[in-house]
């Protein structure tokens, strides 16, 4: 397509650094880029850049590899890529590049890419690259492609590719081990299992039917729970003011960051910009004022089951760290201080329920640090997950008592049974769709998910096995019964009689998609009057026969529910350690484990131990730095001071400054 046009060809490489981030080199196609030198030119230190992936390709720039063109900037709305182009590019005549498609060529001058990436927001660095040779085995190749130059076929190191990749493994599983690549794993889960399908807006996912009904379940079972406190469920209006954003300073500050702000509608700029709820302090505070008068009209308890938007700047994870997420945020008053904290313990068990007797995850119940506490609030509580094949903790879910902060903010007053004028007492709490993506990585394997019993959408699939000469009617009649049986026990049966699919290709499906257990009813089962049960978390098999399994089943269902647990107990409680002094403090971090340790617990002290843990923990490395938007840091944080805490003997020192402890605190790498 590019016979015949007289331009400057780009070829471009899309590179990746854990310290410095994404970079866009678009190059003309005859310039040799040497990759080990290029970092100089920027005056980049400590670098290692590598071809980044293809599922970062295109998540940031929503391409294909092939089709990479500078154009391309027009994707990065977060402006997380940086686009260097090749000074022989900018002083050229003409530029030839693909129109975001390979079997294109547009042409246009210099100065008009410039003004469209420059409208596009990306300022581009402007290089002369000299013409260099590239070093023997820097990869110095086109990871995308140009627009028209020849293709170049090396590309970034294999190694990097195949990190924890099984051999061989069918493309409709799961390609990747959780020990050997986890970030790989999680994602081929979630995507495979069909929980999630990306969407092409950055940090924001479509949530298929496998993932909603589990989110349904922990609604209704927390739903259930807040409703004995007489809590109501309302609903508040998405958008705030940027007036009533700002009206609490503490409290804004902490979300600034992530506010997503509403500047148009259609081709004119709003009067005013309008925020997207973050949190909805600041939208039902006002109309709380308006409610409250009276000793009598308290306590209010309201909760509301809706979405929110943080525009995080780290590095998004489906269900963990994403800019739109369902959830519930729950905000009552209260009459007195006492009041208000009976009822941030009372949710904060209704958290840690959901969790553990739901989605069998075991959670360590604790109140958060000053340093760590909700913006603008009195105190936070929190339950605090572990994923131990990561090293990393969790926050699960928080209970604040806001005091009276934002009564004063807000003008709420009411009258005593004193007749006196006086503030309510204020909490807040909420619980995300975290929970899911907290519930795979606990429990899920190499085969897919594993879906803990209570909150599976099907507990049980039948699969029936025919052969020739099998009397599939009879066999029907079979499947019917067992249906109907284990139904009306309140069981979740699915029986897959799909005829397109063989029995092997079932298994590895509903292996694939997490179903507690499996029933396998063949001819011989038949004639023996059994049918074969195969768990899915242990595959451990057993040939039951037809007139008890509904009962086998109602056993094994509570047993796989409870033992589920109790694993993931005893992997959390073997990753947590006591430490006393300061020189076992990191290398327990390094080792993947949760630190209790007694504390001053002093802000001051609290950012000497992150700022010394990520100092020790990158020169263990061999680095400088991390790349601040990084969803993992190095850094040790504290998670919470657990309720749950053995005695501090009196005089204990501080692990770090060496003053007289008054906690035990719990310390971790966080996501």
């Amino acid at each position: 397509a590019a016979k015949g046009l007289s331009c400057t060809f780009v070829k471009n490489l899309f590179v990746r650094d854990k310290k410095h981030g994404l970079y866009l080199l678009s190059v003309a196609a005859e310039t040799k880029v040497d990759m080990k030198a290029f970092p100089k030119l920027l005056n980049l230190s400590a670098s290692n850049f590598r071809f980044a992936t293809e599922d970062i390709l295109q998540d940031k720039l929503k391409v294909s590899q092939g089709s990479v063109t500078p154009l391309a900037v027009m994707n990065d709305a977060a402006g997380e890529v940086k686009l260097v182009i090749d000074k022989a590019v900018a002083e050229s005549s003409v530029v030839g590049c693909h129109p975001l498609r390979n079997d294109m060529t547009t042409t246009l001058a210099p100065a008009d890419l410039l003004k469209f990436v420059r409208h596009f927001k990306h300022d581009p660095i402007v290089l002369d690259f000299g013409g260099a040779a590239p070093s023997p085995g820097d990869g110095a190749a086109a990871a995308g492609g140009g627009g028209g130059g020849k293709p170049v076929a090396k590309k970034a190191p294999a190694e990097a590719k195949v990190v924890g990749k099984v051999q061989g493994a069918d493309s409709k599983g799961l390609e990747y081990t959780k020990e050997g690549n986890f970030p790989k794993w999680y994602e081929q889960v979630i995507i495979k299992s069909e929980m999630i399908e990306f969407y092409d807006i950055s940090g924001c996912y479509i949530l298929r039917p496998w993932s909603y009904s589990i989110w349904d379940a922990i609604r209704d079972f927390f739903d259930g729970k807040i409703k004995t406190l007489g809590v109501q469920n309302c609903y508040f209006p998405m958008f705030v003011s940027q007036g009533k954003l700002e009206a609490e300073k503490e409290h804004v500050e902490g979300f600034a960051p992530e506010v997503a702000w509403v500047t148009k509608s259609g081709d004119g700029d709003l009067a005013e910009p309008i925020a997207i709820r973050p949190t909805s302090e600041t939208i039902m505070y006002p109309a709380f004022k308006g409610w409250i008068h009276s000793h009598r009209d308290l306590p209010l308890k309201l909760n509301q089951w809706n979405n929110v938007v943080r525009w995080e700047f780290k590095h998004p994870t489906p269900f963990l760290r994403t800019r739109e997420f369902l959830w519930q945020e729950g905000h009552t008053a209260h009459a007195s201080c006492e009041e208000a904290d009976t009822e941030v313990l009372q949710i904060l068990s209704f958290y840690a329920a959901v969790y553990e007797d739901l989605l069998a995850v075991p959670v360590i119940k604790g109140k958060k640090t000053e340093k760590e506490k909700f913006a603008g609030g009195f105190y936070t509580t929190t339950v605090e997950a572990f994923i131990p094949v990561t090293g990393r903790a969790i926050q699960g879910a928080t209970s604040h008592n806001l005091g009276q902060n934002f009564g004063k903010m807000f003008h709420i007053q009411y009258e005593d049974k004193e007749g006196k004028k006086a503030i309510p007492w204020q909490n807040s709490w909420g619980l995300t769709t975290r929970t899911i993506g907290v519930m795979v990585m606990v429990h899920s394997d190499d085969k897919g998910l594993v879906l803990p019993p209570r909150i599976a959408p099907i507990q049980v699939v039948l699969v029936p096995i025919t052969y020739a000469g099998t009397d599939v009617s009879k066999q029907q009649a079979v499947c019917d019964s067992i249906f109907e049986q284990l139904s009306a026990a309140g069981i979740r049966i699915k029986v897959d009689d799909r005829a397109n699919y063989n029995p092997g290709w079932k298994y590895n499906y509903w292996e694939l998609k997490g179903v507690p257990f499996r029933l396998e009813l063949g001819p011989k089962d038949m004639d023996k009057g059994q049918v074969r049960v195969i768990r899915r978390d242990t595959n451990e098999k057993e040939d039951v026969p037809l007139s008890v399994l509904t009962q086998k089943m109602a056993l094994m269902l509570v047993t796989m529910q409870h033992e589920l647990l109790t694993r993931a107990r005893a992997a959390r409680d073997a990753n947590m350690t006591q430490v006393w002094e300061w020189d076992k403090f990191t290398p327990a971090i390094q080792a993947g484990k949760m630190v209790l340790t007694p504390f001053c617990n002093e802000t001051e002290w609290e950012e000497t131990v992150k700022d010394k843990s990520k100092a020790e923990a990158l020169s263990a490395l061999g680095e400088e730095a991390e790349d601040e938007r990084c969803a993992t840091p190095v850094a040790a944080k504290t998670l919470c001071i657990p309720y749950d805490s053995p005695p501090l003997p009196e005089g204990t020192p501080c692990f770090v400054s060496g003053k007289p402890a008054t906690c035990w605190v719990l310390w971790g790498r966080s996501y």
